[in-house]
């Protein structure tokens, strides 16, 4: 008797286990166990991304993810709501539970970069050429994106090309959370508080007093 009501004492307490472990606890028992396979992704790159994609998508379908380059036995894992804020706290949650990863360096949203050329939607752009006109608006920042070549005709395109490259030089998560009105027209006189996309960064930070 004793017997079997340790083994039913088991039974519950690993379905307890079950019961309250989280997706997101889920998600970094695969990683781990698939960690080799992911770290070295490059010889099967296809594969592995779309069972990464298919885990995280499992917590929040608008997750998605980057790598870094590796850095020695290093390599950065990105883990990004895709510039959806309703997804934000996933990314906060999945972050939070991340385990101790002797290979890698797992950060939330995509981090701020240096700006580099955008082919999309067949326009291309230098990031080089590009400034951008930036005033307070609020407690945000309110940009317009001056692109060289921009026509009324193709707006939607070049405003896909704008957000990508204030992606790229504020990272994730200030653009969604503090910037506010985001415009897109070509080079003009008109408009004043120009700096580079290089220059962006600092410029952001110091009107925003960060």
């Amino acid at each position: 008797m004793k017997f079997y009501r340790t083994i039913f004492l088991l039974m519950l307490s690993l379905l307890g286990c079950t019961a309250t472990a989280s997706p997101e606890a889920d998600f970094w028992l695969w990683f781990q166990q698939n960690e080799d396979e992911i770290f070295n992704f490059e010889s099967n790159q296809e594969v592995v991304f779309d069972k990464l994609a298919a885990r995280m998508q499992k917590i929040n379908p608008s997750l998605t993810f980057e790598f870094g380059p590796k850095e020695g036995r290093m390599r950065d894992f990105v883990i990004s709501a895709d510039g959806i804020k309703d997804a934000f706290p996933n990314v906060e949650k999945l972050y939070a539970a991340a385990p101790e990863l002797k290979k890698w360096k797992v950060i939330k949203f995509r981090p701020r970069r240096e700006p580099f050329d955008i082919k999309y939607q067949g326009i291309s752009v230098q990031a080089a050429s590009v400034t951008l006109s930036i005033a307070r608006d609020g407690s945000k920042g309110a940009i317009t994106v001056l692109i060289p070549g921009y026509t009324e005709s193709k707006h939607e395109t070049y405003a896909g090309i704008a957000f990508l490259l204030l992606d790229q030089a504020l990272g994730e998560y200030d653009v969604e959370t503090r910037v506010g009105a985001i415009d897109v027209a070509a080079p003009s006189d008109r408009y004043r508080q120009i700096c580079s996309l290089v220059d962006l960064p600092k410029t952001f930070d110091e009107l925003l007093g960060r």
